[in-house]
């Protein structure tokens, strides 16, 4: 860190020469500025540079080099591990930068840094466009994207990161790159599924798809159903067609106008079948759901943006969350995963997840390092909670799940769904045999791993 003298100066010329915010700790809205969505995390960077363009996040990592300090960066702040922040770092923060371009015509998308998943839906929605988005509303495309990102439409149109086009980044030198298949290439290739590790990325460029109809199915059952239910969606994916997705999820009954009073605030298990296509189809396909028992159904045409919100939660809640990977799911493991649904925290807004991988997630590039690609199913376990006082019970459910279902475990994971889990973890989600060559883009992009608040890849 530089002495105080030249801390100051250097912080005095950035507030006059950034367009956007900055914010020190005693400034009036750092707090505010510091909240991310996970309210375990307590960080406190030293600077919050809040950019307004590509030109601000220059001044801003120059600025970082020049006091030597470590830089984090923020898109949408949803990283569980709250790696957004960093105690004593600079925060390039890239919220003001959330500008959407659709080029219909060449069915492609430019989506600035900050930019969320709503803004990017509602933009491309009007022309009957959509790409693989992730499964809230409020997540950050940049650390979606470029951390392989799965989604309601994965199986339909790949992994966000297939749709991967370009990126415009800054990085640790503070120079501008440009990174596709022609400039950059190998940059390129380690931006689909390396994460944050190798500089801002202001913008990025992002294939589209046609998505003129789009159609869910969403029931409740008792939690005793639960394994029926699961084999009845399991069904409903390996039976079907590429362009249904979805998730089988233990909840507490949400205080919607289609739940019955009674079951709010109790345990169910829900199923979610999603339909690149009508209601008409839907339904055949989602035939074997809907025979079985059930307490509530919503079933219809929706635009896609709005089911991008179903289950949307508040920033703010206590929350943890991880992953394994499944190379099948057989009747022992539905009824492991189903068995632990017992012990969530309930109510609380906490969802134990069932997602269907295969379809073009499967078909889609193997030279990328994103190694849970073949993997049939994914089990994630997604705890959120308000009161402190359940902070025990919620952590030690996460690790119970992935422990009952590690012997079907693939050994690989999605980054993007787990915190920090230690080095084999993040050798676990990039994969081992692409490490070295990781590590080598590291060295010639942040030679001195700048960006380090990540899933951390060092410069050898």
């Amino acid at each position: 860190m530089a002495p105080l003298s030249k801390a100051g100066a250097a912080l005095a010329a950035l507030r006059e020469d950034l367009a956007g915010d900055v914010f020190a700790p005693g400034d009036p809205g750092y707090d505010a500025a510091r909240a991310v969505f996970n309210g375990m995390i307590d960080k406190r960077p030293a600077v919050i540079a809040q950019c307004a363009d590509a030109s601000d996040v220059v001044r801003a990592v120059r600025f970082g080099r020049e006091l030597d300090l470590h830089i984090a960066v923020r898109g949408g702040g949803h990283g569980v591990a709250g790696t957004a922040l960093g105690d004593g770092a600079l925060v390039v923060d890239l919220r003001r930068m959330h500008r959407v371009t659709v080029d219909p015509a060449a069915e492609a998308v430019r989506v600035e840094g900050g930019a969320t998943m709503s803004r990017l839906d509602r933009a491309t929605q009007p022309y009957g466009l959509a790409t693989t988005g992730g499964r809230a509303s409020t997540t950050g495309v940049g650390g979606f994207v470029l951390g392989g990102g799965t989604g309601w439409l994965d199986r339909a149109f790949g992994l966000a990161v297939d749709n991967l086009i370009g990126v415009e980044l800054v990085t640790a030198d503070a120079g501008r790159v440009h990174a596709n298949a022609d400039e950059n290439p190998e940059l390129f290739w380690a931006l689909h599924g390396g994460g944050g590790n190798f500089g801002v990325a202001t913008a990025l460029t992002l294939e589209l798809h046609e998505l003129p109809e789009f159609s869910a199915a969403f029931l409740l059952y008792r939690p005793q159903r639960g394994p029926d239910a699961v084999r009845a969606f399991r069904e409903v994916i390996t039976g079907g067609p590429d362009e249904v997705g979805g998730a089988v999820l233990y909840l507490t009954g949400p205080p919607l106008e289609f739940v019955p009073g009674h079951l709010v605030g109790t345990l169910l298990c829900a199923a979610l079948v999603t339909y690149t296509g009508g209601e008409e189809d839907l339904r055949k396909l989602a035939r074997p759901l809907l025979a079985l028992p059930h307490e509530a159904e919503l079933v219809g045409a929706l635009p896609y943006v709005d089911l991008q919100r179903m289950l949307d939660q508040p920033p703010g809640l206590r929350n943890h969350s991880s992953a394994e990977y499944l190379g099948a799911l057989p009747d022992e493991l539905v009824d492991v995963f189903c068995a632990r649904a017992a012990d969530m925290p309930v109510p609380t807004s906490t969802q134990h997840l069932l997602l269907p991988q295969g379809g073009a997630v499967a078909a889609g590039p193997h030279a990328y390092p994103v190694p849970y690609r073949d993997a049939a199913w994914a089990v994630h376990p997604f705890a959120a909670w308000e009161d402190p006082a359940d902070d025990e019970r919620a952590v030690a459910w996460v690790r119970d799940v992935r422990a009952d279902v590690r012997p079907w475990s693939t050994g690989d994971v999605y980054l993007n769904f787990i915190g920090e889990e230690g080095a084999e973890r993040v050798r676990a989600g990039l994969g081992a045999g692409n490490l070295l060559r990781l590590e080598k883009v590291k060295r010639a992009h942040d030679p001195d791993n700048v960006f380090r608040f990540n899933h951390n890849i060092r410069p050898v």
